[in-house]
């Protein structure tokens, strides 16, 4: 798993809740989610570096995976507001909002999925 793959999972610990609004991230971690998540994380992640292209080359995975779960999902911050340059921070957004937003649910199985 690279690193950009990683932090956009971490990201989607933390920034989301369970069904009592506890954050994922205090009971789970990355191995909690299932492999059909995993791998729809890592499509969906590998066409967002597919589309944003060598613009990402300037900055770290960790950063641009983080911000990637964020900004598609209208978490108030990502892209636009970091350190990317406004050029840069615009191109990435607009390239994030191409996907639909997704949630974490925990799956009758114990598992995390990506819905």
């Amino acid at each position: 798993m690279d690193k950009f793959l990683k932090h956009y999972l971490v990201t989607a610990l933390w920034s989301s809740n369970d069904d009592d609004g506890t954050p994922f991230d205090r009971d789970h971690e990355i191995e909690d989610f299932s492999e059909e998540a995993i791998e729809k994380a890592k499509k969906d992640c590998e066409s967002f570096k597919e589309k944003a292209g060598i613009t990402l080359d300037r900055y770290s995975e960790t950063s641009c995976g983080h911000d990637f779960w964020l900004t598609r999902n209208g978490h108030g911050a990502g892209f636009w507001d970091g350190d990317y340059g406004d050029e840069d921070g615009e191109k990435l957004t607009e390239i994030s909002k191409e996907f639909p937003n997704v949630y974490v649910v925990k799956g009758d199985d114990g598992k995390l999925y990506i819905e």
